[in-house]
């Protein structure tokens, strides 16, 4: 008990002193899953929109695909991408491997599905009779998606607030693809993973606190999102 309260107690100081190595790791991974989120949402909230109010062939078959996506381990998008990042692949002359821009690919394919089930749920459960009376009035597509998106803003905001929880959490994938690299491509759940197996307990509790408050004020963001949307 001695060993990890005085952990705690130095974490903490690591915290207050605002120790420049853990903050850079902070903003680090803030900074790959800001960019995370906002290039999927660019994707996937007009694609959800677009799926949402039309009928096609297969479409119960694509949210299935898409239902199976955000179950999909980390580890896998990490090895695909590897395979098509890496030296000898078919990719590998761009050089994105053990660089942040290829976390933020890696983070940006994994909530994309999460972002763009939500964004199609937040269409269908939508008042009904929005779709049909912007129709009446002759909106054509664009005023039509426009319309919807102003009525789920809230809904799809609240998608995309879920896909960067998800991104700045994730550890596979990050691991994989930016080797953890100081100052470079370090985020908080990499540094957590191999500075804790390297006996640097302090630092990987200063970070894992770091990470619990982020997600308690994304979820307290969700929660004030969602209230709001339920009085209006």
């Amino acid at each position: 008990m001695g060993y990890f309260s005085e952990s705690l107690s130095a974490a903490f100081d690591l915290i207050f002193q605002l120790d420049q190595e853990v903050w850079l790791i902070v903003m680090t991974s803030l900074k790959v899953s800001l960019l995370a989120a906002f290039f999927a949402g660019l994707m996937a909230i007009p694609l959800g929109i677009t799926i949402a109010l039309n009928e096609f062939r297969g479409k119960p078959f694509l949210q299935q695909i898409l239902n199976t996506l955000m179950a999909m381990p980390t580890v896998v998008i990490g090895l695909l991408l590897y395979g098509l990042l890496t030296r000898q692949g078919p990719l590998g002359d761009l050089g994105l491997l053990y660089t942040p821009a290829a976390v933020v690919i890696a983070e940006c394919i994994l909530i994309l599905p999460i972002i763009l089930n939500l964004t199609i749920a937040a269409v269908q459960s939508s008042d009904e009779r929005l779709v049909p009376t912007l129709k009446s009035l002759g909106a054509n597509k664009l005023q039509l998606a426009t319309q919807v998106i102003s009525e789920t803003r809230l809904a799809v905001l609240a998608a995309v607030v879920t896909g960067f929880g998800r991104a700045i959490g994730e550890v596979g994938a990050a691991m994989m693809l930016g080797g953890n690299i100081e100052g470079f491509t370090r985020t908080m759940t990499t540094a957590i993973a191999l500075e804790t197996s390297k006996g640097e307990f302090e630092l990987g509790l200063a970070l894992g606190l770091l990470l619990l408050t982020i997600a308690f004020i994304v979820n307290l963001g969700l929660q004030l999102l969602s209230k709001q949307g339920r009085s209006q």
